[in-house]
């Protein structure tokens, strides 16, 4: 079994895409000390990179956003599945993570997490029978999940019937909207399971939660009023629950927040009930941000709080030209294997010239017109894209970091000046 030392710095080889052909197999610490720069051709390419010191602020922005607001920060860990980004979130101050499922539970508690919030429903016999392990393990271990229907609450209350020694787990009540996701739509129905959820010997009720982020939009018109009628109905539960006694802690968990909108829940988790309250942000694309979607966003939020430039992109992904077959056309040998393209295609951000190490910004007329697997179709029309030549160096940004992140087992994190000083792991 690994220990958490080998699990935060386990061994990185050439079987993992981007590293050096030729170099040995080296622990993750080791890789700052090699000397690598991606401008100079030491890493091959397709390579995508984190900019250690857009990351660094970004870690500390978000989590004086949270302080600011009297608010816990627990990141969602399925952005990046990284456990040496999940240790730095917590250095950084995080109240503990978010994961969706166990298997992702398993990989934050083994990067030093003490308290867990299970962002979905957890009901498998297989999945109860790990969590109870886990805390049978560890005392001070803390898992709490969402709970949404009678049907599910059933199924936990026949696991523990099988296993009559079991504690009671820690869950939360879903809220949802008409036509979203997972969680209760209205009141009465959320009540109601909040009462069977606290006359369960099975569970333990100690919050509500909501997720806002499904139809966030950017457009503050919009996504004003859709936040608040969920929000509104998060704190008519919570407050109710209240009043009938109907939690079973000390202190009361309230979770929202997405990486889009988090702005517009933040005060609802801050609701005042009969016992302390401590409310969640689950935040996970903060960690990089990105050039595209969560760029826009955040520029909403910055417009709604005055917070200023706010979170920073810090991943990129960089290719070489393979071919320019065409007037208006260079192919990048980089593809959907290599980096995220479900809510837009990748970003042109600048250019290097083969042997060279000036970063030239791309003209706004550069555009990805499409992604193969393992080939980009880079269109322009002016005289620098007529310029490119095979070997040419082309940084992409991103849009939605989560399915970047997924594509790639380690990324180096690299300076301003693209030289190589740290490294992640990803174990999705």
């Amino acid at each position: 079994m690994l220990s958490v030392a080998d699990f935060l710095d386990p061994l990185i080889d050439s079987s993992f895409k981007g590293f050096p052909h030729s170099s040995p197999a080296l622990r993750r610490s080791q890789i700052g000390a090699q000397g690598w720069n991606v401008l100079r051709g030491d890493l091959p390419l397709p390579l995508a990179v984190v900019r250690r010191e857009p990351m660094r602020r970004n870690l500390a922005w978000m989590q004086d956003f949270a302080k600011a607001r009297g608010l816990g920060l627990a990141p969602h860990g399925k952005t990046s599945m990284s456990p040496q980004l999940f240790r730095q979130q917590l250095d950084a101050g995080a109240w503990g993570m978010t994961v969706a499922n166990v298997t992702q539970l398993r990989a934050a508690l083994a990067a030093g997490a003490q308290r867990c919030l299970i962002a979905n429903q957890v009901f498998a016999a297989v999945d109860l029978q790990c969590i109870r392990d886990l805390l049978k393990i560890q005392a001070d271990l803390r898992i709490v999940f969402l709970v949404d229907s009678a049907d599910q609450l059933g199924l936990i209350e026949a696991w523990r019937q099988e296993h009559p020694g079991a504690h009671a787990f820690e869950v939360l009540l879903e809220i949802g909207v008409a036509g979203g996701r997972t969680g209760c739509r209205e009141l009465t129905p959320a009540l109601e399971l909040a009462a069977r959820l606290h006359a369960s010997a099975a569970v333990r009720l100690v919050g509500v939660e909501c997720y806002e982020g499904l139809a966030a939009s950017g457009n503050t018109e919009h996504d004003q009023p859709y936040a608040q009628r969920l929000t509104d109905l998060l704190v008519a539960v919570a407050k109710a629950c209240d009043e009938q006694d109907l939690f079973d802690s000390s202190e009361v968990l309230l979770s929202a927040g997405g990486s889009a909108i988090f702005d517009l829940v933040s005060s609802a988790l801050a609701t005042v009930l009969g016992r302390p309250v401590q409310g969640l942000l689950r935040s996970g694309c903060y960690v990089t941000s990105d050039q595209g979607n969560y760029k826009r966003m955040m520029s909403a939020v910055a417009k709604r709080t005055g917070c200023g430039a706010g979170l920073e992109a810090a991943m990129e992904v960089w290719a070489r030209v393979q071919s320019c077959p065409e007037p208006g056309l260079a192919i990048l040998a980089v593809g959907k294997r290599d980096i995220s393209y479900d809510l837009e295609m990748p970003i042109p951000l600048q250019y290097c010239a083969r042997g060279g190490a000036r970063l030239i910004p791309v003209p706004a007329d550069w555009k990805v017109s499409a992604l193969n697997d393992q080939h980009a179709y880079l269109r322009g029309s002016d005289a620098r894209h007529a310029a490119l030549r095979v070997g040419d160096l082309v940084c992409l940004g991103i849009s939605h970091p989560c399915t970047t992140f997924d594509k790639w087992r380690w990324m180096p994190l690299v300076d301003e000046d693209y030289k190589v000083c740290d490294a992640i792991v990803t174990c999705f």
